[in-house]
Parts: C-alpha cells; sequence; structure tokens
C-alpha cells in the first residue's frame, strides 16, 4: 500500500514540482472576468502576472469543489494507496470543508490536514510531508507528524505596493493611496491560518531589514527542515537582492537556495514584486 500526497494549488507547488515529488496537486479556479483557468495547470504563473499587469480586470480566485477533491480520493483507494491530504488554511477559504465533505464515504483511508497556511509556509509543509513519505512513514503518520509541525511554519514578506490589496478589497483606497505616497510597503506573515500585517516599511531595504528582525524575534530558522523563497511577478530580482542581503542568516547553512514562483492564490493579492521567505521556526 503506498502513500499518495494531495495539495491544493494554493501550495504554489508546481506541477513539475509535484510530478518530481510524485504527489498530486489539485488547482484552484482564477477567474478574469468571464475567463476562467486551472491554477498552475491551464494558466501559468508567468501568464497569470502578465495579465494581471497588462489588465484592469481584478482577478478572482475560488475554493475547489467536493466533486474534484471525490475523484482525487477515488483515483488513489481504487489503486489502493492511502491518502494524506494537505489543505490550504479553512481560515482563508472553504477548500477544507469540500475536503471534508469528500473524505466522509472514504472511512480511515483519506487524512486530512488542514494547514492553517498558505503559499510558501504550506509549500514547506508539503515538502516535510514528501520526506516523511520517502522515509516510509505511513499516511496516518505523516498527517500527525504535520498536525505536530504545522504551528511551527513561518512565512514573512513583504509587498511592493498595496494597489492590488486594495483591488481586492482588503485594503481602503484612501490607505492604499497614502502608502503608495509615502513608499510604505507592508510586511506580512501568517497567523492563525490568516493573514497579518506585522510591519510597515519605508522602502525596500527597511522592509528587508523587518524580515531579517523578525526571523530573530521568532527564535530564528531551523536548517533542519525544508525553507524556501519566493517572489511575485515576473523577476527575482528584489528577490535575489534580499537573499544577497541576508548572507549572514543563510550562506553555508543551505544545500540549495530555492526559489518558488509564487501562483494566483496570493498573487492575486500582492501583485508583483512582493518577496518572501518560508521557515520553521526553530523548537
Amino acid at each position: 500500500m503506498a502513500v499518495r500526497i494531495i495539495v491544493d494549488s494554493a501550495s504554489d507547488v508546481s506541477q513539475a514540482t509535484a510530478k518530481e515529488w510524485g504527489i498530486t496537486v489539485v488547482p484552484l479556479k482564477v477567474r478574469f472576468g468571464d475567463d476562467e483557468y486551472q491554477d498552475g495547470k491551464t494558466l501559468s504563473n508567468t501568464e497569470f502576472y502578465e495579465r494581471l499587469i497588462e489588465t484592469d480586470v481584478v482577478p478572482k480566485t475560488s475554493q475547489i469543489p467536493p466533486a474534484e477533491y471525490i475523484d482525487e480520493f477515488e483515483n488513489a483507494v481504487e489503486a489502493g494507496d492511502e491518502v494524506v491530504c494537505l489543505v490550504l488554511s479553512s481560515g482563508v477559504s472553504g477548500c477544507f470543508q469540500s475536503a471534508t465533505i469528500a473524505s466522509s464515504d472514504f472511512e480511515d483511508k483519506i487524512h486530512l490536514v488542514d494547514t492553517r497556511q498558505f503559499s510558501l509556509s504550506y509549500y514547506i509543509l508539503v515538502e516535510y510531508a514528501v520526506r516523511l513519505r520517502d522515509e516510509g512513514k505511513s499516511a496516518a503518520e505523516i498527517a500527525e507528524a504535520i498536525e505536530n509541525v504545522k504551528s511551527r511554519a513561518k512565512v514573512l514578506s513583504v509587498f511592493d505596493t498595496l494597489e492590488y490589496l486594495k483591488a481586492g478589497g482588503r485594503l481602503s483606497s484612501t490607505a492604499a493611496f497614502v502608502g503608495n505616497v509615502l513608499s510604505i510597503k507592508p510586511v506580512i506573515t501568517i497567523t492563525d491560518g490568516v493573514v497579518e500585517v506585522i510591519g510597515k516599511a519605508r522602502g525596500s531595504k527597511n522592509g528587508n531589514n523587518i524580515l531579517n528582525q523578525t526571523i530573530d524575534k521568532v527564535g530564528g530558522i531551523d536548517f533542519s527542515m525544508p525553507i524556501c523563497f519566493g517572489y511575485t511577478g515576473l523577476s527575482d530580482d528584489m528577490l535575489q537582492k534580499y537573499i544577497r542581503d541576508g548572507k549572514d542568516i543563510y550562506e553555508g547553512k543551505l544545500d540549495e537556495l530555492k526559489v518558488v514562483s509564487v501562483g494566483a492564490t496570493i498573487g492575486t493579492y500582492a501583485g508583483p514584486g512582493a518577496i518572501a521567505v518560508a521557515f520553521f521556526m526553530n523548537e
């Protein structure tokens, strides 16, 4: 009996990485007006950001319906597999409810985890789950392990603009106007499954400093666990600058610098030019 790991595209695990890891990524829907796409499948991140930049249409994302989870669960069970299904935070989406409904007819063959994370902090939980599977852990053991470490997963991000938060209804027009005039860049994290603004920086350099100061405040990085960096938009130049500036933190401690393109789920609200780092906090 094999272990099948099923996640959703809010994890920012690309279809290519999913193939490499041997897991399944179920795409959320992304809609530009009347045009609907499958996040990361029929709409690449590059295509998403090109359209985001070029059009005035505000994109929308929608949750995965139970029927799509049922299809994936049936395929796994019929193949004789047991399933670990990691789902983006129930604090921002109904996907976990959909997965719960879908799993009700499969008895104990489906092990669900509400990650209480999304984007890169969700990504590193998935990577850890893959590591555990490759070590021979059962689905139940993997699910329990993820439950135990998910509160240690941390993402810190600096947004380049407030315009997309405003367009998505997450910020008033006045606040966005004042913020952009003053070159204020919000520093974002995820707390208890929802977005939290933990700082407001004037300029990218100050934003990077706040990221690194916050890493110290939360007790530092557990480098024995997965870590990744991410960016929104068409270029990772700002991210590469952050990594260079933070060499005292990362240099010599990572076998590789894993850089991930952040997809539509967060990109819709962050817009291009955001950077992020995700890691597990030290115990």
